[in-house]
């Protein structure tokens, strides 16, 4: 008797064992700063423990390999250190775009429906039913045409209105952001990593702008005892400092960035595990760990009513929980008239993402 005989199921891994170590490499990579150094010994440990690479294929044809490709680089002649070269940070806010996108494209949770939505300039790749009011052009013909030959079938063809779907659409606004990150203290306290996520989102954010909504803009800023600008390309080697939480400084910074800008839809995220505990007082600093401190609340929730009198909306994104910080999140989100989300640490990027394309949609 013929029949079929199977053997047992063997997963195969994606890609070569060159790209599988590339991407734990890069994982490593910003979680050690753009430490290249560090982030191979790491490497090599956990070589040495789960077996990564094979006896064709080592850890010296691996490095070799980064060093042939033109992901790391020597600087200097003199220095033997390695450092990440321009396309490795490329590829880097590549990988953060795509390891957070993807978790968007499966998910359901978190949408926001607006009443612009589906009548915008641009199409996207998701379908919806049509809604009266929908342009004709956005129709799906090929998806349209699918869905009546499964309603009616072929012999009583026939397209009704259930059977259309449209291409999903947003409007074309150009959007100036400004995204805060806490580098205080208080990121990396109690053996929690919370600067790593904010710099994949950062990175991940950065990568969605410049290449899909390249008439934007975004400026990044960091802020501890003060607040200063940085460049996308700076984003895998951010650390974290001693630091306290100078909420004002970087306020200030993001308004004045802003305030150069000529689109009309401006707006800040910020992201943040505390509540502030430092202000500037002339060249003097004025620092309290402890509580809620009066001077330093009232001179952050000015600020919010400032940019809510400028039209800047801020959304603060809460890596903390502790009712009391909630409670000032709150404050400060009714002062500017705004948006906060209090997420963990595996949610951000899509709370981040989410909210990014829904302002472009309100916001024309």
């Amino acid at each position: 008797m013929k029949g079929w005989h199977f053997s047992e199921y063997i997963p195969q891994e994606e890609g070569s064992l060159f790209e599988r170590l590339l991407k734990l490499f890069q994982e490593l990579l910003i979680h050690t700063s753009g430490d290249v150094s560090e982030s191979l010994s790491w490497l090599t440990q956990l070589d040495k423990e789960h077996n990564l690479t094979s006896k064709e294929y080592g850890m010296a044809d691996f490095i070799q390999d980064l060093i042939d490709k033109g992901y790391i680089v020597q600087p200097d002649a003199n220095d033997p250190a390695f450092r990440p070269s321009a396309k490795m940070e490329i590829s880097l806010r590549q990988k953060s775009l795509e390891d957070i996108f993807g978790l968007l494209k499966k998910s359901k949770r978190g949408s926001h429906n607006t009443k612009f939505s589906g009548k915008g300039d641009e199409f996207t790749s998701e379908l919806r039913p049509y809604e009266f009011g929908d342009k004709l052009e956005n129709i799906s013909i090929s998806d349209s045409l699918r869905n009546a030959q499964i309603n009616h079938g072929i012999d009583s063809f026939q397209l009704t209105h259930d059977d259309l779907e449209v291409h999903e659409s947003y409007y074309q606004s150009q959007m100036s952001t400004v995204l805060m990150i806490d580098i205080s203290h208080s990121m990396i306290l109690y053996g929690e990593d919370r600067i790593t996520p904010a710099k994949k989102v950062a990175m991940a954010l950065a990568e969605l702008i410049t290449t899909r909504y390249p008439k934007d803009t975004l400026d990044i800023i960091v802020f501890g005892n003060d607040a200063w600008q940085i460049e996308i390309k700076d984003l895998p080697y951010l650390e974290v400092g001693p630091y306290h939480t100078n909420t004002v400084a970087g306020l200030e910074l993001a308004m004045d960035l802003l305030r150069r800008r000529r689109n009309p839809n401006k707006q800040i995220f910020m992201i943040t595990d505390g509540k502030p505990t430092c202000i500037k007082k002339g060249k003097k600093y004025y620092k309290n760990s402890f509580g809620l401190d009066k001077k330093i609340i009232n001179r952050t929730l000015n600020l919010a009513t400032r940019c809510r009198k400028l039209n800047i909306p801020i959304t603060t994104f809460m890596i903390a929980r502790d009712p009391y910080l909630m409670r000032f999140v709150d404050q400060f989100t009714q002062a500017n008239n705004g948006k906060a989300f209090f997420s963990s640490l595996q949610g951000l990027g899509e709370f981040i993402f989410r909210d990014y394309k829904d302002n472009k949609r309100s916001r024309r």
